[in-house]
Formats: structure tokens, sequence, C-alpha cells
């Protein structure tokens, strides 16, 4: 079993490159790029710098579209959505550090269509950990993980972000 701190620097890297090539052979002209809040907003403020994308970065705060808000209450840390424009008709590239059930996405995608109707959602991920409740995969990823049904992995940042594998209590 893996534990520990790992370093971002390949995912993110690779999460770049190809999300360059996808915007590309996808012919996506000034696409819109939001980081659901936490860790995705650090990775999305990495990857549009790296881009050198337009249009101003975007971050969602899902905590009240999550499934599990009445089981969990409401995160203390919650702050407002920030889109810099209308999703109406946009290429979306949605950027979020960890998919795992997909339950975090369906969420994001709740939210982004109560703005709007994207043109097109493009998900791209840090890592995949592959224990999907739903239907819902990732169009870039950096790398898959498995992980012990006892463990857990968060993302630290923003500067530097690195991973952090631990036991769950």
């Amino acid at each position: 079993m893996l534990s520990g701190t790992l370093s971002v620097d390949a995912l993110l890297e690779r999460i770049c490159s190809e999300t360059k090539a996808q915007i590309d052979q996808r012919h996506l002209d000034t696409p819109m790029m939001i980081g659901i809040r936490t860790g995705g907003a650090w990775i999305a403020e990495h990857l549009h710098r790296e881009l050198g994308l337009e249009t101003p970065l975007g971050v969602l705060d899902i905590s009240f579209y999550r499934d599990d808000f009445t089981q969990v209450g409401l995160n203390p840390k919650v702050q407002p959505s920030q889109l810099p424009s209308a999703v109406e008709g946009r290429h979306i590239l949605l950027v979020d550090d960890v998919i795992m059930t997909g339950r975090t996405i369906r969420a994001a995608l709740n939210e982004l269509f109560d703005y709007g109707r994207p043109a097109s959602v493009m998900l791209i991920t840090l890592l995949d950990l592959q224990r999907r409740e739903l239907p819902i995969q990732a169009d870039v990823v950096g790398g898959t993980l498995a992980l012990g049904a006892d463990q857990s992995i968060k993302l630290n940042g923003p500067d530097p972000l690195t991973l952090t594998i631990r036991q769950r209590d």
C-alpha cells in the first residue's frame, strides 16, 4: 500500500500537454476554464497559466449542490462561485483534482447548467481513483491510482502542489 507525499509535477505536465492537444483537436476557440474549489481551482490556475488562455479563470464552489449536503452539513469555508462571463454556448474546461465516485462532477455540472447551457464541457482531472458510482469519465487524466479501502488522498497547496496519501482513522 502507498503512503506519504507525492509530487504532482509530472501529472501537471501530462494534463497540460493532453489538454492542449484536446483543445486543438476539437477546435475549441477561446474555451473558458473553470476549477472546482479548492484543489481543482489550484490545478486550473496552473493549467490556465501554462496554456496561456485568454478568457479569465472561473471557480465553482459546489457545496450547495452536493448530494450529501444533508448528511455532512455545510462546509464552513463555502465561498461564492465566480464565473468571469456567461457559460451559454461556451466551450468549458472543467478542472478537478481527483475523480472518484463522480458525485462531485455531477454537482459541478448541475451548478454549471444553472448558469446556462454550454456548447461542451471537457473534464480534466489530476487523478482518477476509479471508484465510480455514476457514469462520469474524465476527458483528460494525469494518472490513475488504486488506494486501499482504508486510505485517502488529499491535494495540498496551492504552492507547491503535493498529494498526501494517508490511512483513514
